[in-house]
């Protein structure tokens, strides 16, 4: 039997807190599970998320647990200091820098700002052979600036992609591998959905973002990693694949992404 692999979630406390989540990141393993997920990847945004992501992998067990830490464009400004530190440490269970890119739709940092702390951690990245998360929001053609002028490290993914079928394929044509959460389930996704069908099944993941972006029919309410079966089943049926083949491709396309051990 094969098993859902979660790209991108956050499991850290102050999250499930927000979104008044049932229960902490062991009760999100249990439900993970009996989803018939067994691999989650836990996403670092700032010193303490990134900190807080390395340290929730000691609870790997029947569900393995693998985290990034990296600084999201909200937190531009802050000092990469610390995430530079921790990715040089050497932590087991480390696979990634970021989530870091652009957002241009918030803008809660400066885009000079933005497109600095995206730079550094690109090289960061490429330096230790980890791969890079990307998140990119109404910023492609600065995103494209980026990777053509610090270059784009050899395992990349979109995480979260929501732009339009020309912006993935652009996204494809400079090496990117594209994740798909649970927006591509919302009625007003259209283009999301053409986008989906252009990605080629060797570079298509899936993901949750948990707590935030349920997918249908949970839109509105804290998302889990459970809920990835639903997001990889949804696509499927939109691709025209089976769920057996979409499972194991993305699962293997996701251990590629990050270098995880074989199973």
């Amino acid at each position: 039997m094969s098993f859902w692999t979660d790209a991108h979630c956050h499991l850290q406390d102050q999250y499930l807190r927000d979104w008044k989540a049932e229960g902490d990141a062991r009760y999100a393993l249990t439900r993970a599970l009996a989803a018939q997920v067994n691999r989650i990847v836990v996403i670092g945004t700032d010193a303490t998320t990134s900190s807080e992501a390395l340290a929730i992998t000691a609870l790997s067990g029947d569900v393995e647990l693998f985290a990034t830490v990296g600084l999201h464009p909200h937190q531009a400004t802050e000092d990469l200091a610390p995430i530079s530190a921790m990715a040089r440490a050497g932590h087991s269970r480390l696979v990634g820098i970021g989530e870091c890119g652009l957002d241009y739709y918030y803008e809660h940092s400066p885009r000079g700002d933005q497109r600095r702390a995206f730079a550094e951690q690109i090289a960061l990245a490429t330096e230790l052979n980890l791969a890079l998360v990307v998140h990119a929001r109404d910023a492609f053609d600065d995103l494209f600036d980026v990777f053509a002028s610090e270059g784009v490290p050899e395992r990349t993914v979109i995480h979260c992609f929501t732009g339009t079928p020309s912006e993935a394929e652009g996204c494809l044509e400079r090496g990117c591998d594209i994740s798909l959460s649970g927006v591509v389930t919302f009625k007003n996704a259209e283009l999301l959905r053409e986008a989906a069908k252009l990605v080629p099944l060797d570079r298509l993941h899936v993901e949750t973002d948990a707590p935030f972006l349920a997918p249908v029919p949970h839109r509105g309410r804290a998302n889990e990693p459970a809920y990835v079966s639903l997001v990889g089943e949804f696509v499927a049926s939109l691709r025209g694949e089976t769920v057996d083949e979409v499972r194991a491709a993305t699962a293997a396309n996701t251990a590629r992404l990050f270098n995880l051990p074989s199973q």
